[in-house]
């Protein structure tokens, strides 16, 4: 049986939605032999004007997790969506690869003296913030990577 590649990412706000279904059409255009499972496309369970409880959420993506080879994840967002952090888990647990796109631009100026000096003030940070211990799930079976274009040619070398 081949296994698929499932696709975690935050998937309730216009944006999120159009933003996965970009990404999603350029992950079949780019890998058309793999199957990706994309929870936002699962109509029995994320069509939110219909109903579906937390426990059948949670084991039919948990279930489709379990029968990957792969996990791609978009880790943007004011912080780490918790339902990709909790898949993120759940493959760590697992075995499976995690490939991480954080293409946040705050992440740009590591090396300017003002924002550097700017972490000495109270809430004044100029990077974004992700949650260290997901980080370090995903770091220790797969990477984090930065843009678009490395994380979808990134994914090859997964496969």
């Amino acid at each position: 049986m081949n296994k698929q590649i499932y696709y975690a990412s935050p998937l309730f706000s216009s944006m999120e939605l159009k933003y996965n279904a970009y990404l999603v059409a350029k992950l079949r255009q780019l890998y058309p032999s793999e199957t990706f499972y994309v929870p936002q496309e699962q109509g029995d369970i994320n069509d939110k004007s219909n109903y579906a409880d937390a426990k059948t959420i949670a084991k039919y993506d948990t279930d489709a997790l379990l029968a990957s080879k792969l996990m791609i994840a978009v880790l943007d967002g004011p912080v780490i969506d918790v339902g990709v952090a909790s898949e993120i888990g759940v493959a760590y647990q697992a075995g499976i690869p995690v490939l991480g796109l954080f293409s946040d631009s705050r992440q740009q100026g590591a090396d300017s003296p003002e924002k550097l000096a700017a972490l000495q003030e109270v809430a004044e940070s100029q990077f974004p913030y992700a949650n260290l211990y997901t980080i370090g799930l995903v770091k220790l079976n797969g990477q984090v990577i930065s843009t678009e274009e490395q994380w979808l040619t990134t994914i090859k070398d997964y496969l």
